[in-house]
């Protein structure tokens, strides 16, 4: 796991986990990665000082003030995030990739009203936006094993 600080197009600074930089990478060209002040997917690693450890594997670089509670922040919302997926995929149906297929049924009254999830392209997203069809991403993360 590697944490970065990050900063979206209003400057608003944030940390964020990640599996590590390739995972940043990919997260973050897709539009994955969002600011929690703001929501702006316009984000950009931000310079960070190293945690360097001695030879005798004591951290030379001290904590920042408030880095502990940053980070039982960051642990709340990516429980909470878990907590809203976790509801999603319990009350929701999961349709795959016909996702933005039954999305505009759903909303053009040709299917029944319900709650569905599952997967689609950034075209297909774009389609829909631009169509009026109301949807909301869930934030992707890391899974835990149950």
């Amino acid at each position: 796991m590697i944490l970065y600080e990050l900063k979206c197009s209003s400057d608003h600074a944030f940390e964020a986990w990640f599996r590590d930089s390739a995972t940043y990478e990919q997260q973050a060209a897709d539009g994955d990665v969002a600011c929690p002040y703001c929501g702006d997917t316009t984000v950009r690693k931000a310079p960070m000082a190293p945690n360097i450890a001695s030879s005798k594997g004591e951290d030379v670089t001290p904590a920042e003030p408030g880095e502990n509670r940053a980070r039982q922040v960051a642990e709340q919302i990516l429980e909470a995030v878990d907590r809203l997926r976790r509801h999603v995929e319990d009350e929701c149906d999961y349709v795959g990739n016909q996702f933005a297929e039954e999305a505009r049924r759903i909303h053009y009254g040709e299917s029944d009203d319900r709650g569905i999830y599952g997967e689609a392209s950034e075209d297909e997203v774009k389609d829909l936006d631009d169509e009026g069809v109301q949807f909301y991403r869930l934030p992707t993360g890391i899974r835990k094993n149950d």
